[in-house]
């Protein structure tokens, strides 16, 4: 794990450590001892990981190299939820789910997502009136903890900062034009993710199910992945040099539409719940 990440896991193993019969509730059975999210308190953003007590605050954001532990603790109901990070590229991957009726490919089939589209856990998501056949896709999510560049798929995950959830939120008008780098998603759709970053965890075998109007619509694993996360991140970087706090929407094993509320969640194993609000302009 990149040093970042160990400097900030070490720092927090202290306080687990000392109360671990509190901190086995907060994580809720996860097999990755924290939870690393981004948040707004009293009109500033706060960098920091959910344990006992609530957010226990960073001195910086989670790449730069000065950052230690606070000490500072904040009420969890006292924070607004942002998103996890502010990538500057976020890169999308289409049809790596068996049940696309998808046929492995050599390589991966990839786009990019404008970051302008991309909104936090809790958001209202309102598409251009008149957009139809809305999908939500729910996807395991990538974010990068180091620079990337021709990387091994057996070393890649070591340049990884943690997972999250995602919600890929587009209509019939947004799926269209051939895959590549240079093919981007249009700014009309969105991109939900968050709401917190986990490290640690076996990404290759996390469960996840998405809802709709609080029905559960779909179940499903990483282990169906036909292009692994690992080998996802290898080939981008034989492509880019991938940077700290990159995105990486790893695909989505198939799609729900939101009921009368609007309301879709995605549960994915060892992070949580994301949700948000889906609706078409003027509704």
């Amino acid at each position: 794990m990149f040093r970042i990440v160990l400097k900030l896991l070490c720092g927090a193993a202290v306080l687990l450590a000392v109360m671990l019969p509190a901190s086995a509730q907060v994580t809720e059975g996860d097999d990755a001892p924290l939870r690393f999210g981004r948040f707004e308190h009293d009109g500033k953003v706060v960098h920091g990981f959910l344990s006992v007590g609530g957010i226990h605050t960073l001195s910086g954001g989670f790449f730069e190299p000065d950052t230690v532990m606070t000490g500072d603790v904040i009420p969890l109901d006292e924070v607004k939820v942002m998103l996890p990070v502010e990538p500057k590229t976020v890169y999308g991957v289409a049809l790596n789910y068996k049940s696309d009726g998808a046929r492995k490919a050599k390589q991966p089939r990839f786009f990019t997502i404008d970051p302008a589209s991309l909104v936090a856990h809790g958001a209202r998501v309102v598409l251009k009136a008149g957009s139809k056949d809305i999908r939500i896709e729910p996807e395991l999510v990538v974010v990068m903890g180091a620079k990337a560049s021709k990387v091994a798929e057996k070393d890649a995950l070591t340049y990884v900062f943690g997972v999250t959830a995602g919600l890929d939120v587009t209509g019939a008008d947004m799926r269209e034009g051939e895959f590549g780098f240079e093919r981007r998603k249009p700014d009309t759709g969105k991109a939900v993710f968050g709401p917190w970053i986990v490290p640690g965890l076996t990404v290759g075998r996390l469960k996840f199910e998405a809802e709709a109007g609080g029905k559960t619509m779909l179940k499903a694993s990483t282990r169906a992945m036909l292009h692994s996360a690992a080998s996802i991140i290898s080939a981008i970087s034989y492509e880019v040099e991938l940077q700290p706090g990159d995105v990486i929407f790893t695909g989505t094993p198939g799609s729900v539409k939101p009921g009368k509320d609007g309301t879709v969640n995605m549960l994915l194993e060892g992070v949580g719940k994301l949700e948000a609000t889906v609706s078409t302009a003027g509704e």
